[in-house]
């Protein structure tokens, strides 16, 4: 699965004024990050407000990634949820045919056993017509899907291709690449962490940020892989200040005001996210005028 090494991006669903989705502003973010360097497209993740979008404008927001695409870099789409008949249902009802893989989160909410974890995944696994990327984010799911969990899912199932793991913990990470099997890839989620992962064995990562600065973010990842720390440790430490910036509020609400700097969308979240205060944004300001 060469194609998703490197660094994917977890796309924003840019809003109008009214809230409606901007798939003009959509395809401008995705030209952008595809014109300048990142590897491969994540649709409906977190940083895509995926809780609040409708299955219909899911479809539509899919619709013009994949037209905006044309077939340039690898796609994979976020179906997930702690109701697993309604997880297989949505994998069956949905056109896949243009997707690399599917991105699925651990249950959240439900806080399953290890057991519940490996079983839902299972389930999954047999239903998928594509490959498979594991979610672990226990900041948002309540419940770590363990390692032993993780390589055990990598073992037995041929199409569970991945973990994008995202729980903030070096010694995680590092267990994950002592213990996964030869081809499983292990894709950090932590932008902050990304390089240091990709440099002890990791595969690339899901961005936030990329999708801001996707020429830098994607070079250090590069340089990352290929063994070149210190040209990408230069590129991180440009990078560490916003990265901070965008998580110290709520995501996506400070990547989008990112990219409202950059005008390549409005700053508009839907509640129960609100938009960046004032103080920040003026941070971001000041951070873009200096990079």
């Amino acid at each position: 699965m060469k194609k998703l090494e490197g660094t994917g991006v977890a796309i924003v669903t840019p809003f109008k004024n009214d809230l409606s989705v901007d798939h003009e502003a959509l395809a401008n973010i995705v030209n952008y990050n595809i014109d300048n360097g990142t590897d491969y497209i994540v649709i409906s993740g977190t940083t895509g407000e995926s809780v609040t979008i409708t299955k219909a404008e899911k479809q539509a927001i899919t619709e013009t990634i994949v037209k905006t695409n044309n077939n340039r870099v690898p796609l994979v789409l976020g179906i997930g949820g702690n109701n697993t008949a309604q997880v297989i249902e949505e994998i069956k009802a949905t056109d896949l045919s243009a997707m690399t893989a599917i991105l699925s989160v651990s249950p959240y909410y439900s806080k399953p056993t290890q057991e519940g974890i490996y079983q839902h995944f299972k389930a999954i696994s047999e239903a998928s017509p594509v490959d498979i990327i594991l979610y672990n984010v226990p900041g948002r799911t309540a419940s770590n899907m363990l390692p032993a969990t993780i390589v055990r899912l990598a073992n037995n199932f041929e199409n569970i291709i991945a973990v994008k793991e995202a729980g903030s913990n070096v010694t995680q990470y590092l267990q994950l690449l002592k213990d996964k099997p030869e081809d499983f890839m292990i894709i950090s989620g932590d932008d902050d962490l990304a390089l240091g992962v990709v440099l002890a064995g990791g595969s690339g990562v899901i961005s936030v940020i990329g999708q801001a600065f996707p020429k830098e973010f994607s070079q250090m990842i590069r340089l990352g892989l290929q063994g070149k720390a210190k040209e990408a440790y230069a590129l991180h430490f440009k990078l560490m200040d916003v990265i901070k910036l965008i998580f110290s509020e709520n995501n996506p609400a400070g990547i989008k005001a990112v990219l409202e700097q950059l005008n390549l969308c409005r700053d508009k979240v839907r509640l129960p996210l609100v938009e960046a205060t004032e103080t920040l944004k003026e941070k971001i300001a000041l951070f873009i005028k200096s990079f």
